[in-house]
């Protein structure tokens, strides 16, 4: 059976280091400890194509004396990350990170700054400056989340054209082709896709044959679904589908999606819980077949392991990480009895080597 290993990043506050390393057991869903390492607020990870570096946003709102966020590019040894450099993300609050598919370029959702940027990846791994960075522009309805841009996910389509950034302050998700040759994020036509107003959009997953898209709303507690035009990267809505039951009258915001060939998971911060939907392959859409408690409170991310057997949720504010068995045919959810402790875990994310 072939190694494993999770990488868990964090919150450092309350005790948190940085990010964390476990062994993922894929017989019974189980996390072991294996290390970690020393890092600010690496909240959301990314691995190289190649399994030989890992990336972390540094969600802070100074860098070196200026109004930015960082990102971190670490070497995987063993079960150890080596710190290779730190780049400026140009704008505050950096929430995601994602690497395109040749593995030259890592790509930044600036929250706190509403921006994107692009940063070169040399050979060794080590990052360069920001070769391109775009600040968004605008609002919506909601006067206290929605006063200014807040790009909350920047996506990579599976065919490595074009990017998705979520922005959960304009409500849109904006689409910039990649230029890979000059390290470029060139708007495209169109320029983005709009949801309703006061949605807040988080983040987004393609489906699994690149045909179909989702988008987690996290003030709005939906998906939408999206049919998605490879040859000029358009989005076209099919579906919206709320995340909660229709009795829920407490307070609750999306965080997470997760999407394979037949199901999509997303997460429920507030309700604690993941919703599971079943996708109709002839049309994208869903429809939802459950609504599993997560174990914990506030799971901001969760994870789908390497092999599909099982989902892991990454409970913040418990500061635990819960196993479950997926049924393969139902896509339902079952304790598997193993929690890790991880204090405010935020991100999960596997190496299989």
């Amino acid at each position: 059976m072939s190694d494993i290993t999770a990488y868990i990043g964090t919150y450092t506050r309350e005790g948190s280091k940085g990010i964390y390393i476990h062994r993922y057991d894929a017989a019974t869903g189980a996390l072991t400890p294996v290390g970690s390492v020393e890092s600010d607020n690496p909240s959301f990870l990314a691995i190289h194509p190649s399994g030989r570096f890992l990336y972390a946003v540094n969600e802070v709102g100074e860098y070196k004396g200026e109004q930015a966020g960082a990102i971190s590019a670490f070497a995987i040894r063993g079960d150890a990350l080596i710190l290779i450099n730190q780049q400026s993300t140009k704008g505050t609050g950096p929430c995601h990170v994602s690497i395109d598919a040749t593995g030259r370029y890592a790509v930044v959702a600036n929250y706190g700054g509403g921006s994107t940027c692009l940063l070169p990846i040399a050979d060794d791994g080590a990052l360069g400056e920001a070769s391109d960075f775009v600040q968004h522009e605008g609002s919506s309805v909601n006067p206290q989340r929605q006063q200014g841009p807040h790009a909350h996910s920047a996506t990579i389509s599976p065919d490595n054209n074009y990017v998705y950034v979520a922005d959960l302050g304009l409500d849109k998700v904006l689409i910039y082709q990649i230029d890979l040759a000059n390290g470029k994020l060139i708007a495209n036509d169109p320029p983005s896709v709009s949801v309703a107003p006061g949605q807040g959009p988080r983040h987004f997953a393609f489906h699994p044959d690149g045909q179909y898209a989702y988008l987690i709303n996290e003030i709005g507690n939906t998906i939408t679904v999206y049919a998605r035009d490879a040859s000029t990267g358009a989005l076209t809505p099919r579906q919206s589908i709320a995340t909660l039951p229709d009795d829920f009258s407490g307070t609750s915001h999306t965080a997470d999606i997760h999407v394979t060939a037949d199901f999509v998971y997303g997460s429920n911060r507030g309700h604690d819980s993941v919703a599971i939907f079943a996708i109709d392959k002839s049309t994208g859409t869903l429809t939802r077949v459950d609504i599993h408690p997560t174990g914990g409170q506030t799971p901001r991310n969760i994870a789908l392991s390497p092999d599909g057997n099982h989902l892991l949720a990454e409970n913040q504010a418990s500061g635990t990480i819960v196993s479950f068995a997926i049924d393969p045919q139902t896509g339902k959810l079952t304790e598997t009895g193993h929690t890790a402790k991880v204090p405010l875990p935020v991100c999960l994310k596997f190496l299989q080597r």
